[in-house]
């Protein structure tokens, strides 16, 4: 059961209070400039304001249909598997986290308590799907504020843009495998990955899955034939392939992914990979992506490295942003400014050219 959840105003809520005051702001309509976040360092031409504030570890964000941003929260007390906010963009700022619409998702029932560490949304619909964080199912959100299972049965989803919707609402989702446990024991291979297993196949796994299709729910995903790599397999010599940790859709049936050593591959409508960039060398863990309106990529690269980059469609690489405190989800809206969540800080941050 997932309640509307409006708790009593916390130490955060009363830090934006004086925040609010500091700047001056007016209660008679006024204008009052936007709060600046201090302590980060911008590339020239830019500035970066407090979107919202007290919204307790910020993790994911995405823009609903309808434009409201929407902030997938771990919440204060790690007693749920997450909180759901829906913030309005063009609403007076910074929005006091503890007074937003919001829903908290309880555990699921039994002994697991994964939380929700992944978000996507369906640009045509408007549907939210949610999928957890170092677990194996991911679930939609109903209009009645219930999770429904979608898919079950991954080897590791990660949190950030581990999952996300093309353009016809199909959900691509990341995985890794390694088959050399499986080798040693008696219980055979998913039948769908037996030629990944033939060749002693270790590196990762997308698939797609399409929730609207007339397949009973919640897909098996040990059943499903993965969408990279493609038949027929063939075992590359070398190196295993490092982990995928975002992947974020372009045009054309594209998408862009990134590794966990910062490498930026694009990924074909026919499952084929080819090199766009390299990032700055780091561990990229609980890493988010979103594509501008000008095709660019932006990567928020998380507690360990603490940038924002953008990538352009040619692959060069611009740090936009630095000592950030743990930036984690990342959306852009369509004018191209970039909201960025810093899970440490609670809040939400924007990012504008300074001319706006």
């Amino acid at each position: 059961m997932i309640g509307n959840g409006r708790r009593r105003p916390s130490r955060w809520s009363i830090a934006w209070a004086a925040a609010v005051l500091a700047v001056g702001l007016s209660f008679t309509g006024d204008f009052v400039p936007p709060l600046r976040a201090a302590g980060v360092g911008l590339a020239p031409g830019l500035r970066i304001e407090v979107v919202a504030m007290g919204i307790p570890r910020p993790a994911q964000l995405a823009f609903s249909a309808a434009g409201s941003l929407i902030v997938l929260s771990h919440g204060w007390r790690g007693d749920s598997a997450a909180e759901i906010f829906w913030l309005d963009p063009a609403s007076p700022q910074p929005v006091d986290g503890s007074l937003a619409p919001r829903v908290v998702v309880p555990f699921a029932e039994g002994p697991r308590k994964a939380v929700l560490g992944s978000l996507a949304v369906d640009a045509r619909t408007g549907g939210l799907f949610l999928g957890e964080e170092n677990g194996n199912r991911i679930y939609r959100l109903t209009s009645d504020q219930r999770l429904t299972p979608v898919a079950v049965g991954l080897n590791h989803l990660l949190g950030g843009s581990s999952l996300t919707a093309d353009q016809h609402g199909r959900l691509m989702v990341l995985d890794y495998a390694s088959f050399e446990s499986q080798l040693r024991s008696e219980s055979p291979p998913p039948s769908s990955l037996e030629s990944l297993a033939v060749e002693n196949y270790t590196g990762p796994i997308v698939f797609r899955i399409d929730p609207d299709e007339n397949t009973p729910l919640p897909r098996r995903l040990e059943l499903i034939a993965p969408f990279f790599p493609p038949p027929p397999m063939r075992r590359v010599p070398g190196e295993p392939m490092h982990r995928f940790v975002a992947i974020a859709p372009l045009e054309q049936g594209e998408f862009v992914v990134l590794s966990s050593i910062g490498e930026m591959v694009i990924l074909s409508a026919e499952g084929k990979l080819r090199s766009l960039a390299r990032l700055p060398s780091g561990h990229f863990h609980r890493t988010s992506m979103a594509v501008a309106p000008d095709g660019s990529v932006l990567v928020s690269a998380g507690f360990h490295i603490r940038e924002v980059y953008r990538v352009s469609s040619a692959g060069v690489v611009t740090s936009l942003a630095h000592d950030l405190g743990d930036p984690q989800g990342v959306a852009v809206d369509r004018s191209g400014a970039i909201y960025i969540a810093e899970t440490a800080l609670h809040r939400i941050v924007r990012i504008v050219a300074t001319g706006r």
